[in-house]
């Protein structure tokens, strides 16, 4: 299998300069390297160049966000497996070959190699951690990171195993199943349009795995920061259109009745605690929710799998209520 790791640029000089080195060291005996820049109005594609000229570049001729920028890019490359990498990411030695092997199963569509802090190399890192999954009513959640509880890597999530979702932030994907289910959906524009995909690819009765014989170090933040009201928008917003397109039909407006009735809950809590942009954030991603509701109605598909899409009812009631912590729930 031939193999592209495609890091997406925007404006992030910086990060290629601190994170691409050890991309090159430890990937190019193995896989391509390709930069996909977002229309950069910094001095990328000139450092790109002159310091890195074995590495593709890719020019989008705007911003398309995430989801779009990949989608653009994505349709250059001839390779079987896409490795989607953030541009603050450090690779490890041997991070390739890992997760590639996984591929040689035919379901296996998506892999997440183990994602740790970069600053806090002991700990697993929000985007992603020991694998993703979500709750009966679509909010997600991963093994080593709760809310924002995360956990310390002390080997508890060392076994390849199945998981719903894998992390935007390093995720290998085989090219013919995400061009199947139709790649990322541009309407997302970012955050958590990775895991529309997965639950796309679970639909289809395809496999997400987990391995943690690949291992990256995430550094987080380096395009929206974690605090950022945007982020709570888009991630607010994201969440009710992935239940839109994928829950089952039968569940699906007593589902979304209740999460918007939970997010309510969430957006008094931000007033409680002053953070009355994260409060209009959450009204925002209600009201866009609300207009674009039909149209991604139209999006829905028959799933061709029965499986269980949750593993537990509620991952608020089990993290708030219940005072469970990490994922040996």
């Amino acid at each position: 299998m031939q193999t592209a790791v495609v890091i997406l640029n925007w404006n992030g000089k910086h990060l290629l300069e601190k994170f691409l080195p050890t991309v090159m060291e430890h990937s190019m005996d193995t896989a391509t390297v390709y930069v996909a820049d977002n229309a950069s109005t910094d001095d990328s594609i000139s450092f790109l160049k002159t310091h890195f000229p074995q590495v593709k570049i890719i020019q989008n001729p705007e911003n398309y966000g995430f989801a779009g920028g990949y989608n653009h890019a994505l349709q250059h490359i001839h390779e079987d497996i896409y490795v989607l990498l953030n541009s603050d990411v450090e690779v490890t030695h041997g991070w390739l070959k890992p997760a590639l092997e996984l591929f040689n199963d035919p379901k296996v569509a998506a892999v997440q190699p183990k994602i740790l802090d970069y600053n806090n190399r002991e700990y697993f890192e929000y985007a992603g951690a020991a694998g993703g999954f979500i709750d009966r009513l679509g909010y997600p959640y991963c093994r080593g990171r709760i809310f924002e509880t995360i956990e310390k890597d002390s080997g508890q999530y060392n076994q390849v195993s199945d998981i719903f979702w894998a992390g935007g932030a390093c995720m290998f994907v085989r090219k013919k199943h995400f061009w199947k289910v139709g790649g990322f959906d541009t309407d997302y524009f970012a955050h958590q349009e990775e895991i529309d995909l997965c639950w796309r690819f679970f639909n289809e009765d395809l496999l997400v795995k987990y391995t943690p014989e690949s291992k990256v170090f995430h550094l987080g933040g380096g395009t929206l920061q974690t605090s950022s009201p945007k982020k709570t928008y888009l991630n607010f917003r994201n969440s009710l259109f992935n239940l839109i397109k994928n829950a089952p039909k039968k569940r699906l407006f007593g589902l979304i009745f209740i999460r918007l009735t939970l997010d309510g809950i969430a957006g008094i809590r931000f007033l409680t605690q002053l953070k009355v942009r994260h409060f209009w954030a959450i009204l925002h991603a209600h009201f866009s929710f609300y207009l674009d509701f039909n149209k991604f109605l139209k999006k829905r598909k028959r799933p061709s799998s029965n499986r269980k899409y949750y593993m537990i009812n509620s991952i608020v009631f089990n993290h708030f209520v219940l005072k469970n912590k990490n994922n040996h729930i």
